[in-house]
């Protein structure tokens, strides 16, 4: 016997079982946006990913574009991150499904379908992914996280200054335990792209010295 479903219910159904989904997978474009480079390309017209370090990230565009230039990426990737979890959360998707947005973005950074899947480490993405979820705790380590920026202007120690101590300060204020571990895994996620992108960038000699070398895009599918 043939049940018939109204078109009305059928199409609610649809629009559930894709709706987030559809979302995770924009957060993914939304992250692929590749900033860095496309500043790269406009302003001296190289790949970012062929000039310093390599890395397609806002610290490299401070050094090789300039300071300006290196801090409007920095907030550009960032707006990347928050955008993405607005819009999850104007979905009314789960918070699961709101955390998965958040690390599809910054998958999109580090690995952008538009330039050949290789792109920055993550960190301002998950910053402004971060800053969006845990908003309080975040805030409160703003304060050490730019005077350790102002005072060392080191970014490797600035970052662990907010990563190591984000979720001891989530627990003490509270956070739900998904958001305390997820404010443990999305910066382990950069961890781990540093981690591939140094492997790839370091080539160890004959004679046990290391040497900097940047690998074509095509060489990494």
């Amino acid at each position: 016997m043939w049940v018939r479903v109204p078109p009305s219910a059928a199409l609610k159904q649809v629009k559930i079982i894709n709706m987030p989904w559809l979302i995770v997978l924009l957060g993914y474009f939304i992250g692929s946006i590749p900033t860095a480079f496309i500043a790269g390309r406009l302003l001296k017209g190289k790949d970012i990913r062929q000039m310093g370090d390599g890395n397609m990230g806002a610290r490299n565009a401070f050094f090789q574009l300039g300071a300006k230039t290196g801090i409007g990426i920095f907030f550009i990737d960032a707006s990347k991150g928050a955008l993405a979890i607005l819009i999850a959360q104007a979905a009314s998707l789960p918070q699961v499904t709101i955390m998965l947005t958040g690390v599809a973005t910054v998958i999109g950074h580090n690995w952008p379908v538009f330039i050949g899947f290789r792109g920055g480490r993550g960190e301002a993405t998950t910053i402004g992914v971060l800053l969006t979820l845990i908003t309080q705790p975040m805030l409160i380590l703003a304060g050490p996280v730019l005077a350790t920026l102002a005072i060392k202007k080191n970014v490797t120690i600035a970052s662990t200054i907010l990563f190591i101590p984000l979720p001891l300060a989530c627990w003490l204020l509270g956070v739900p335990g998904v958001l305390v571990g997820y404010s443990i895994a999305l910066p382990c996620l950069v961890g781990f792209t540093h981690f591939l992108r140094t492997r790839q960038a370091v080539k160890t000699t004959g004679t046990g010295s290391a040497e900097v070398t940047y690998i074509d895009s095509r060489q990494d599918r």
